[in-house]
C-alpha cells in the first residue's frame, strides 16, 4: 500500500456538511478550526501501519484518541469519522 501522508495532509479539505458531522459523531461542539486542528493532529500522529485503503477510501485509525477518519483518497476530502474501541 503506497499512501503518502504528507500529501493527504496537505491536501485535505472539508465541506460544511462534514464539520456538522463530525461535532454529532463525536459529541463534542468545536468550531471548524478546531475540527480542522484535531483530523490534521490525528493524521500526523498516526502511524502508517493504522492506514488502510479500501477502494476509494483511506481510513485512518488512531486507538490512542479513539477515533478513525474516512478520506476520499481522489479529493482528500474528510468523509465521516467515527469512534473506534482501544484495541
Amino acid at each position: 500500500m503506497n499512501i503518502n501522508k504528507s500529501n493527504i495532509l496537505s491536501n485535505i479539505c472539508y465541506t460544511e456538511l462534514v464539520y456538522e458531522r463530525i461535532n454529532k459523531k463525536l459529541k463534542i461542539h468545536f468550531s471548524n478550526s478546531e475540527i480542522e486542528e484535531l483530523i490534521y493532529k490525528i493524521i500526523s500522529e498516526t502511524d502508517y501501519t493504522c492506514f488502510e485503503r479500501i477502494g476509494k477510501n483511506i481510513y485512518v485509525t488512531n486507538f490512542e484518541n479513539q477515533i478513525r477518519v474516512t478520506i476520499n483518497l481522489n479529493t482528500y476530502r474528510i468523509i465521516t469519522v467515527d469512534r473506534v474501541a482501544k484495541s
